[in-house]
């Protein structure tokens, strides 16, 4: 990291951080809500929930909602939880469709066994890995997440978390609390060429071991989750990558086409008309 640029996590305790300046952006910065937005749908494709009945999530780090709004998009609800309550009522002034809960991760979920089908959780899990307070230990915290996450979910759910970690050592430690805490899984790395499009999802399996999903992007190869700390140093070549595809545009289209092949849907054809755009009718 260059210059004197700090990573947020470094900067105090993400209650202090998140204030209402912050939160505010989440309403008005639409490049920083388009992100959430992509991010979200792809941790809750990671999840692979059955298409014919809705299911409870959870939503951890829920900030102001914009990951639950997908959730709700896609016909299921939501539980979220979050420590920053300048983001809890942005959510509230939003009139979000989940169910909100002002909580710190690091002391586990309050949720009785077996509660959710699926939790995802967009840009928090990183910040458990930093100390705010002497009593705040990073492996035990981590751990009491992770734990009382198992236990919430039901058996052969799944928990997908996009984070941004700071080093190998962090993802190391990460898993590790994760896997100690019962689950089997491992990371999906989206994009690992790309500076701008790069993004870690950490895939965990409640009760029962799976496949790994796919990462986006040529040359990735699917991985069986036999060894429980699975990672991908696989590195691959993409042709005029420039950060992930502006929504709407050809490009983003036919990825989200792509992925919904791989995942066993009907898709029409790709022609030379796919993502063009069309004059308005008058």
């Amino acid at each position: 990291m260059a210059g004197s640029v700090r990573r947020p996590e470094q900067t105090g305790p993400p209650e202090l951080f998140y204030n209402e300046n912050e939160a505010r952006k989440y309403t008005q910065n639409s490049r920083m809500i388009e992100i959430q937005s992509q991010m979200s749908e792809r941790a809750v494709e990671l999840l692979c929930l059955p298409e014919d009945q809705p299911c409870l999530l959870l939503d951890v780090g829920c900030g102001s909602g914009l990951s639950g709004d997908y959730i709700s998009e896609q016909g299921h609800h939501w539980v979220g939880i979050d420590i920053s309550p300048a983001m809890l009522d942005v959510a509230l002034d939003r009139e979000v469709e989940g169910d909100l809960i002002r909580g710190d991760m690091g002391q586990g979920t309050p949720f009785r066994p077996g509660t959710f089908d699926g939790c995802i959780s967009i840009s928090a899990l990183q910040w458990l890995c930093y100390s705010d307070k002497k009593s705040h230990i990073p492996p035990r915290r981590l751990f009491r997440f992770f734990s009382t996450l198992y236990s919430a979910l039901a058996r052969g759910a799944r928990a997908v978390f996009q984070l941004y970690p700071e080093n190998g050592e962090q993802l190391e430690l990460v898993t590790a609390q994760a896997m100690k805490a019962g689950f089997t899984g491992g990371m999906v790395v989206d994009y690992p060429n790309s500076t701008k499009a790069k993004k870690f999802f950490l895939c965990l399996f409640a009760g029962v071991s799976g496949v790994l999903p796919k990462s986006l992007g040529e040359g990735t190869a699917e991985q069986a989750v036999s060894n429980p700390v699975s990672f991908s140093k696989q590195r691959s070549r993409f042709k005029n990558l420039r950060g992930k595809s502006v929504k709407k545009s050809k490009d983003w289209i036919l990825e989200k086409k792509e992925r919904r092949r791989r995942q066993g849907k009907q898709v029409r054809a790709d022609t030379k008309f796919s993502g063009r755009n069309r004059r308005p009718h008058f």
